[in-house]
């Protein structure tokens, strides 16, 4: 039997406030346990909770930029249930009425060697307070409660099921995780528990419209661990299915150890919470002027930027979305493709385009890579977007190769700070300019041909590695520095073809 899997997620993004939501105690990571939790947070007798303006403004910004309807009139309820960490005995949500309802987001993934796409329609995101956190470790055998993060604003983002793979999910879950560290409205940091990930699988027989019963996989915190968990929970539902058994509805957590899911506990229903109104907190109000203001402060939102970098520059999707994964790196991409316009004025749109492209690959690849083995983001990189247009520059001039441009890279990488002209400084220091004369490496082409004459015979013979072998030999005698397209014409012509 083939089948489908049925997968959606509900995201706890952590808003990026100075202060809680319903108090004004700090939102800090790391202070010590319990030094952060005010009288409203530990629910003493006749406090009242107050509503965070800005939090209500990042559900805002987070409403418009997905396409949804931000709600005029919300109402937060009481979701009450029983842990050592929720000093309430509740916790304070939206149910009925969210501040953001509907909206989409579109997802470019690669899978089995494709490029693919979906927009994933949202549900709702909902405002809610965060739960304090238990401790197990440290203490004889105890369990302890900290409650810094009660009370910490969350902006709930619950997906409709529209993904069908792990690798759609961690597609989805990374593009929302770039936007919402794009409109500044969470740091994102997943170590920290900022973004946090439950998602909901099941599995169906393909053709069948009604959903299979799903499982909820709580607190994921890391891209891998998410799709590791899925991936081991589809399997099991299917392999459970095929044994003759049935899937339960419950809760689950994943076992990062073990590779696995467990059982965590039954999956409660929404009258299990016994959700009404919280009768301390009126109506959010939020009125089209306030929308309107918010509005007006976003930025060029990913989707818009994808599409102008598609248009502007004739890049692909998948590279207009690698891009823009973060507003910093499409920020150096834009700076670095103004100075390399600025450095060498393209003659005209293809020349445009072939300067983006050339500039695109290096961010993606040498960039990226070199960033991810020292663990830095883009914006404490030691080659800036200007250094790095000046490199680009010389290889397009002709002053250099590519080879030779990245063995320039690693160096410049190892000098932060350096000038934009450290780059010329280092061509000339090490006598690194490309040599693009024909009439010197026409000398070179000639010495390689005689010092090489079986290779000769076999290119002649029909043996098209001769030609490269070639090649590397007249690369080898210009130590490196001979033009590698004026080297290939060269020889072609010297040998007839």
């Amino acid at each position: 039997m083939q089948w489908e899997v049925v997968i959606g997620l509900e995201t706890h993004t952590q808003l990026a406030t100075r202060s809680k939501i319903f108090s004004g105690a700090s939102t800090a990571f790391g202070a010590a346990p319990n030094t952060q939790a005010s009288p409203v947070d530990l629910a003493l007798p006749g406090v009242l909770p107050v509503m965070n303006r800005q939090a209500v403004e990042f559900a805002i910004r987070l409403g418009l930029a997905v396409g949804a309807q931000v709600v005029r009139r919300s109402v937060f309820a009481r979701k009450n249930y029983f842990y050592p960490d929720l000093p309430k005995g509740y916790q304070i949500s939206q149910y009925e009425i969210p501040v953001v309802a509907g909206g989409s987001l579109d997802v470019v993934w690669e899978e089995g060697g494709e490029t693919r796409s979906r927009t994933v329609r949202l549900t709702r995101a909902h405002l809610e307070e965060d739960a304090g956190k238990s401790l197990h470790e440290d203490f004889h055998g105890m369990s302890g409660i900290d409650l810094n993060r009660a009370g910490t604003p969350l902006l709930e983002i619950v997906s409709e099921p529209d993904m069908r793979s792990a690798r759609e999910a961690v597609a989805y879950a990374r593009a929302l995780h770039d936007l919402v560290m794009w409109l500044g409205i969470c740091d994102g940091n997943m170590q920290e528990g900022s973004f946090r990930c439950d998602a909901n699988v099941s599995v169906r027989p393909v053709g069948q419209e009604a959903y299979g019963t799903r499982c909820e996989i709580k607190n994921l915190n890391s891209f891998r661990f998410l799709e590791r968990a899925i991936d081991f929970e589809v399997r099991r539902q299917i392999e459970l299915i095929q044994d003759g058994g049935r899937v339960v509805q419950e809760t689950r957590l994943y076992d990062s150890d073990r590779d696995e899911t467990r059982s965590m506990r039954s999956k409660e229903d929404a009258q299990d919470y016994r959700y009404f109104p919280d009768p301390d907190l009126p109506a959010l109000a939020i009125d089209e002027a306030w929308i309107e203001t918010v509005r007006g402060g976003l930025p060029e939102l990913p989707t818009a930027m994808r599409q102008r970098f598609e248009g502007e520059y004739s890049l692909s999707p998948y590279d207009s979305q690698m891009l823009t994964s973060s507003r910093q790196q499409a920020d150096y991409f834009e700076q670095s493709v103004r100075a390399l316009a600025a450095l060498l004025p393209p003659a005209d749109e293809a020349a445009r385009q072939t300067q983006a492209k050339s500039l695109a690959n290096w961010v993606m690849a040498d960039l990226a890579a070199a960033l991810n083995r020292d663990g830095l983001s883009i914006g404490q990189a030691p080659v800036g977007a200007t250094l790095l247009a000046r490199l680009v520059a010389r290889i397009l001039d002709g002053t250099v190769s590519g080879k030779i441009a990245r063995d320039l890279f690693a160096a410049l990488w190892l000098t932060p700070g350096a000038p934009d002209e450290a780059v010329d400084r280092e061509i000339d220091a090490r006598g690194l300019r490309q040599i693009s004369d024909s009439s010197a490496i026409g000398t070179l082409v000639d010495e390689v041909l005689a010092a090489n004459p079986r290779s000769v015979d076999e290119f002649r013979a029909g043996k098209e590695k001769a030609f490269n072998a070639l090649v590397g030999q007249v690369m080898k005698a210009s130590r490196g520095k001979a033009n590698p397209q004026a080297v290939n014409d060269l020889l072609r012509s010297r040998l007839g073809g």
